[in-house]
């Protein structure tokens, strides 16, 4: 027996009595995963309770079943099993998470771990509703979420929807944006607003929809018409709930700032006015809040300064100021737009190193050795004077000596410049000895016409100057790192944890049939990744192999608890560089001043290491975690809407594309030179019935052999767009990669492998025979499957009948017959009812 394993099931010589081929026994089962002291697999239960045959597998797959039904098991999600027992109660509020895979979350009002809620309770919901769920009263595994079911909502927010008026025949209704809301909601006469057909609302709903009634809404806000410009961004701020308006209270507390820095504040701080610090940034960007500068050392390597403005001079801790800008948690960067965390007084003015003007700041300075490695570093509050605002374009072309009338503005800068570029080098090699994992993926630019619609759409290319920057950035944020954890101060570390177990096992099948493998046995490194990515560069289907590697890595979220990050391959790592529009950069300004004054006391220590404060702490990680990705979902969901009015006078048109995503129902096409995507849905795929191959990444034909997969490039035609959805549909019109014999190939193999499943103990799909083993004739394998169903009839009852006279197909109830019948045939004999 496994060492997880109890030595002896009690209940064996019941179970020998009863069945021709027993399994463990329900109390077995229980008292092992009791015993293991976390919840279990199917895979896993196999090994550990030792069974060794098909049969066994589907038997014990039955009990489990059973025992889910019986209440004595529940199954997790992710396919765990763990006891029904001990479960507690716990009150938050519905956090919604848009976007593919939409997950209902539930934030903890005691600051704990955030938990998903069942499925089945994900509609009874809505954003902000304060709820109280059950959850086990376990430790999960590690990188799992815990799970909640539904108890109570005690308090429901008001419910608010953006969507498109449309009055037809005297009667109005609103076509929701989004997947929250499959109906249209009803416009009672008198609650339009004024709104007209066509136009952009904001609808606060009256009654949600029942089983027999529509839902019922009251227009709040007419925000124009649907080709207003700007129409897009402005409803994606109201659906999302971002705040954009400042309350009175903050305008009257930021009221007597100015462009200039009082002469009093730039007392007592070092003086950096003298260095040719400079900024560089996008063509587009407004908000300027880090300034570098390097020089050579006597010892062969650099001393760089990094200097960030000192936005916690102007924010203080509990202000007004602090709290809305600690809500909105980060700046919201829309196409065009920005939804700023500051006011732009602070944002665009005194806290903006706007070149030729004083600024106070934070300085970091580091001393890097001549191999990339940080040696020392330390901080200082200071005030400084930019030389110089500089693009990536500017600096980029500056370096390579090919614009020369760039050179002469700017010719006292250029021998720094080159000095950051020396730097910049050994902290390439750095990098890569270190093992930073880096994707090279496309970013896109959007250019808007004068309707304020896309007009273009181009990539965006990083230079040697992104490069350059990134580094600096990257070096300054491990140093402040290194300082909070030297003293021991409370603080957000930005953590990314490696795989998941789950996806590491799938992610090794892809490689194993490419014939590549990724080192590091169960915990692999980001080491381990970056040499898998450098040998793939030459591969053909080198960006195939990088998707899948990316989507195996987990999101980088903000925590108290630092356990490293792994994609960078730092032991500690947290955000310092841009305290204007993130939140947590300005914690840790605060923490770093506490220090820098003395004021970092052994009872302010004592008081941050309380259960309360790190309630705290945990919480905000949380809340600032949420609001990044609710800045990247609203961005997201705007340019999607952008992209579909954009494709409207494409229907019809025929487009090169790469296969970007496959799903059960589908696969989803990025169309070559204009970067956008949209699906080509299974139904019109209509020469096949497909079978979704999740591991591998692709749909496969049960007939032809077909294979639809990742990075596969393919010809489609637009069909279909809808802007209130979002969605854009294609029809595949010619695979252009791989001819059909080796599809055909490729898909043999796979069929193989989905019988070898069946055999394996599942039920055959309709219209598909029983394999009959090798060597047996036709009578001993039918009586081998009637011993089957014989021996485990007895686990597919309710546990009140366990020992009444076992059924047999003579016996069963027409409801019992009913229910061992295939899903199709049930479905089929239901249509048949209606129809008569």
């Amino acid at each position: 027996m496994s060492k997880k394993t109890i030595k002896r099931d009690p209940f064996a010589e019941r179970e020998a009595a009863k069945y021709e081929r027993p399994i463990p026994s329900r109390e077995f089962i229980l008292a092992h995963l009791k015993h293991r002291g976390k919840p279990a697999m199917f895979d896993e239960l196999i090994m550990e309770l030792e069974l060794k045959d098909d049969e066994a597998f589907e038997a014990l797959h039955r009990r489990l079943r059973a025992m889910i039904r019986d209440q004595e098991l529940e199954r997790m999600r992710g396919g765990y099993f763990w006891p029904t027992g001990n479960r507690i109660l716990i009150k938050g509020r519905v956090q919604l998470e848009k976007g593919k895979g939409r997950k209902t979350w539930i934030i903890p009002d005691d600051g704990s771990a955030r938990i998903l809620l069942s499925p089945r309770d994900m509609n009874a919901v809505y954003q902000g509703n304060h709820v109280v769920v059950s959850v086990i009263d376990l430790e999960l595994p590690e990188k799992h979420h815990r799970e909640g079911n539904l108890i109570e909502i005690l308090e429901q927010d008001r419910l608010v929807v953006t969507g498109r008026f449309v009055q037809e025949q005297g009667i109005a209704c609103v076509i929701p944006h989004g997947k929250e809301f499959t109906q249209d909601i009803l416009i009672p006469p008198g609650k339009e607003k004024g709104a007209k057909d066509g136009y952009i609302v904001v609808v606060e709903i009256i009654r949600t929809p029942g089983r027999w009634s529509e839902s019922i809404g009251e227009v709040l806000e007419v925000l124009g018409h649907e080709n207003t410009a700007g129409i897009e961004i402005q409803a994606t701020t109201r659906a999302y709930g971002l705040p954009e308006e400042w309350p009175q209270i903050v305008l009257k507390e930021i009221k007597g700032l100015t462009e200039e820095v009082p002469e009093d504040a730039k007392q007592n701080r070092l003086d950096l006015r003298h260095l040719p610090l400079v900024t560089i940034d996008g063509e587009d960007a407004r908000d300027f809040d880090d300034a570098v500068y390097c020089e050579p050392t006597s010892s062969g390597g650099w001393r760089l300064y990094v200097a960030i403005a000192d936005v916690s001079h102007y924010v203080k801790p509990h202000s007004a100021l602090d709290l809305h800008a600690k809500e909105r948690g980060n700046s919201v960067y829309f196409p065009g737009k920005v939804i700023p965390m500051l006011p732009e007084v602070l944002s665009n003015g005194l806290c903006s190193l706007n070149p030729e003007m004083d600024r106070l700041c934070l300085v970091c300075i580091l001393n890097i050795t001549n191999s990339g490695r940080l040696s020392r570093y330390e901080f200082h509050e200071a005030v400084m004077r930019s030389a110089a605002r500089l693009t990536y374009t500017k600096v980029a072309a500056l370096l390579s000596g090919k614009t020369e009338v760039l050179e002469k503005p700017y010719q006292f800068v250029i021998p720094h410049l080159q000095e950051l570029y020396r730097l910049y080098q050994a902290l390439r090699v750095e990098r890569e000895e270190r093992g930073a994992i880096e994707f090279e993926t496309i970013e896109t630019r959007v250019i808007f016409g004068k309707n304020g619609k896309i007009s273009q759409i181009i990539p965006v290319h990083r230079n040697e100057a992104h490069r350059i920057i990134e580094e600096c950035m990257l070096c300054a944020n491990v140093a402040t790192a290194r300082f909070l954890k030297k003293n021991k101060l409370p603080g957000l570390y930005r953590i990314h944890e490696g795989p998941a177990e789950d996806k590491l096992a799938d992610l090794r099948t892809f490689l194993g049939e490419l014939g590549l493998s990724l080192g590091g046995g169960k915990t692999p490194k980001s080491l381990d990744y970056a040499r898998l990515l450098r040998s793939i560069q030459d591969r053909n289907d080198a960006n195939i192999i990088q998707t899948v590697l990316l989507r195996s890595l987990s999101q980088a979220v903000y925590s108290p608890d630092n356990v490293g990050h792994f994609g960078l391959a730092y032991p500690a790592y947290t955000h310092f560089t841009s305290p204007i529009r993130r939140y947590p950069d300005l914690l840790v300004h605060r923490q770093i001043r506490t220090v820098l004054r003395g004021e970092w006391t052994a009872k302010e220590q004592k008081h941050s290491e309380s259960e309360e404060a790190q309630e705290a702490l945990i919480a905000l990680g949380n809340h600032t975690s949420m609001t990044e990705r609710r800045a990247d979902e609203a961005t997201r969901d705007a340019l999607r809407w952008l992209k579909c009015e954009y494709m409207l006078k494409h229907i019809g048109d025929v487009f090169d594309g790469v296969i970007s995503g496959v799903t059960r129902f589908g696969f989803f096409v990025e169309l070559k030179e204009i970067y956008i995507d949209g699906l080509v849905h299974v139904i019109t795929l209509r020469n096949d019935y497909y079978f979704f191959d999740a591991t591998h990444h692709r749909l496969v034909g049960e007939r032809s052999g077909i294979i639809f997969r990742l990075g596969d490039s393919v010809k489609v035609r637009v069909t279909k767009v809808d802007p209130d959805q979002r969605k854009i549909d294609f029809e595949l019109m010619e695979t252009l990669a791989g001819t059909k014999k080796q599809r055909q190939k490729e898909g043999a193999e796979q069929r193989r492998r989905i019988k070898r499943r069946d055999e394996a103990g599942r039920e055959p799909r309709k219209g598909q025979r029983k394999v009959q083993k090798k060597g047996q004739s036709k009578e001993q394998s039918k009586r081998q499957s009637q011993e089957q169903s014989k021996g485990q009839s007895q686990d597919t009852q309710p546990k009140s009948e366990q020992f009444q006279k076992k059924a047999t197909p003579k016996n069963l109830s027409k409801e019992d017959k009913s229910s061992q019948e295939p899903k199709r045939k049930r479905r089929h004999r239901k249509k048949k009812r209606k129809s008569m």
